[in-house]
């Protein structure tokens, strides 16, 4: 039997934009203040693991809710399991949208949208892909199983509860990263920097920091900050630097004074945290500023640090962290996370580390040393290294099809970012960001192209086809 994949997702390209707007539609960013029983990570979140359960199955898939906060789409039959994990989640919209987030605007053969290509888009790429081989009625010796995940951009509570309930897959692919095939992903940890002591200062400040705020997740580049000061000495002279760091640096920003504190605010360039560099980070920036200005004792160890340790502090270099490997690359650190309040004054760094990188021995001497500067590390998460060998017969057979479908080389990825492949014992990370194209998981306006959504369609479905269909 010869089919054309890409015709039979070309035949469905209206309901599959159809369906991905009605998904990013639902804004499932995480709100546990409003979480309960029914909806552990907030009502969206739940709404939108709900929404693509009861799509499929309307469509005819067998569906189960797992503790509402996973959930699954089965079709086949046979002993062996292929595994397609995605999630519903997503990361906040932050400012600065040309659309409106939750709308799924389509533009210029784009579909703009919060989680267009992180992962709602994949997502529903690869339910088509799954719905053609149904639809087609090919006969299959393996069951496939999508596996929707609702936490995914914050602790992977959801698979964690998963797989104590459920079946673990022999293979599975992970549509949430780039093609072709990304066989390495490096560790990752979130660890919070929680500034203890610091040196008194006898001479008074001509500027006290009573709260600092930037960023909303580890894993995303902060594209705001701000901070409120008494300011003691000249303000107006402060504020003219101000909006000269702000022009040098090509940023923008506010100030203003209310009750006699001063307010700062400054913008930068989110990003996502497995490369810093493509963003601007908005909290240091702004500290970076206010670290000049004669800061109180406690305020000026906050952004000293900040200025010493993390400013250009992509790969780690100044913490004595840096490494690198041929397999998985630089190591990477991200600050997403700066709160500074009279109780509290911490950074909450997103590292990246090599597959072959040693974190348990590094992370022991980076807690003494830093010990040196009143600092104490507080390790929230640590998700070690993951990699799938490249001569594993299920790998070439991904890799294959995506030269089948593309006419393109196929290469092996390795890649900082951590998808749900991870999770599996054989599992690997297959799309849905096509080479060349521009990555904007976790931006603003963030979109993926129309054709590329029914190409991956495609390319998910003869996958589909290739692992557990039977062949005449």
């Amino acid at each position: 039997m010869t089919i054309s994949w890409t015709d039979e997702a070309e035949k469905r390209r209206d309901e599959i934009i159809r369906e991905l707007r009605q998904l990013i539609a639902i804004p499932s960013v995480l709100d546990e203040s409003a979480a309960d029983d029914n909806a552990p990570f907030g009502k969206e979140v739940k709404e939108a693991l709900d929404y693509l359960l009861n799509a499929g199955e309307s469509a005819g898939f067998k569906s189960k809710n797992v503790g509402n906060i996973a959930g699954h789409l089965e079709m086949g039959q046979g002993d062996e399991l292929l595994g397609i994990l995605c999630h519903v989640d997503v990361v906040p919209a932050g400012k600065g949208w040309s659309h409106n987030p939750f709308e799924g605007v389509v533009e210029d053969g784009k579909l703009f949208g919060r989680g267009a290509i992180d992962d709602k888009g994949p997502t529903i790429a690869a339910y088509f892909a799954m719905k053609i081989i149904k639809e087609l009625d090919l006969k299959m010796n393996k069951r496939v199983r999508m596996i929707i995940g609702t936490d995914e951009e914050s602790d992977w509570r959801c698979v964690d509860r998963y797989f104590q309930e459920e079946e673990m897959p022999s293979i599975g692919f992970a549509p949430d990263a780039d093609f072709p095939v990304i066989h390495a992903e490096k560790g990752i940890m979130d660890a919070d920097f929680h500034l203890t002591d610091y040196e008194p200062d006898v001479h008074a400040p001509k500027s006290e920091m009573h709260t600092f705020y930037s960023g909303e997740r580890y894993n995303m580049v902060p594209d705001y900050a701000k901070a409120e000061l008494t300011v003691h000495a000249e303000q107006t002279y402060l504020l003219q630097e101000y909006e000269e760091f702000l022009k040098e640096h090509e940023l923008s920003g506010d100030f203003y004074v209310k009750s006699g504190l001063l307010t700062m605010e400054l913008n930068g360039q989110s990003a996502h945290a497995m490369e810093p560099d493509d963003g601007i980070n908005a909290g240091i920036m702004l500290l970076r500023f206010l670290c000049m200005f004669g800061l109180d004792a406690r305020s000026k160890a906050f952004a000293g640090f900040a200025n010493k340790y993390l400013y250009n502090g992509s790969r780690g270099v100044a913490l004595g962290i840096a490494g690198q490997d041929d397999i998985s690359g630089d190591l990477t650190l991200n600050t997403g996370l700066i709160r500074y309040t009279e109780d509290q004054a911490y950074f909450g760094l997103n590292i990246r580390y090599p597959v072959t990188y040693d974190m348990d021995q590094k992370r022991d001497w980076l807690s003494e040393e830093m010990k040196n500067h009143h600092i104490r590390i507080d390790v929230k998460d640590d998700s070690k290294p993951h990699h799938v060998n490249g001569d594993d017969p299920f790998i070439q057979t991904l890799l294959k099809v995506y030269e089948n479908q593309t006419g393109e080389k196929s290469e092996l990825l390795a890649i900082g970012g951590g998808t749900y492949a991870r999770s599996l014992e054989k599992g690997v990370a297959f799309g849905a960001l096509f080479p060349g194209k521009e990555d904007v998981a976790h931006q603003k306006d963030e979109y993926i192209e129309i054709e590329d959504l029914l190409k991956a369609t495609a390319i998910y479905a003869e996958a589909i086809y290739e692992l557990v269909c039977e062949k005449e």
